[in-house]
């Protein structure tokens, strides 16, 4: 089977658009399902600590965090450190999320 190209011009400025099309589809792509980094920092259980206080000390400075519930930063940090009850113990080593 032999195709005839009838226009040369019309079928090269098609060509690039394809290419050019499947260029930004590729572009996008990548960009899209691309993720930010997550850091994991240590923090250590001091006396007077509540999930409460190191979820709302998280919120205000630790940009992993910004504008997000304090209840769904406490419920992220309990769920991360596998703690079941809302009791910490002194000295009780947590890893928080961080950018």
């Amino acid at each position: 089977m032999k195709v005839k190209i009838v226009n040369k011009k019309k079928f090269v400025r098609s060509l690039i658009f394809l290419l050019a099309i499947i260029t930004l589809i590729l572009l996008g792509v990548n960009g899209t399902y691309s993720k930010t980094e997550v850091a994991y920092k240590e923090d250590y259980i001091v006396k007077g600590d509540t999930l409460w206080s190191i979820a709302e000390n998280e919120i205000k400075t630790n940009e992993y965090y910004k504008n997000k519930d304090i209840r769904k930063v406490m419920y992220e940090i309990k769920q991360l450190n596998k703690i079941e009850s809302g009791n910490l113990k002194i000295g009780q080593k947590i890893v928080i999320p961080s950018l």
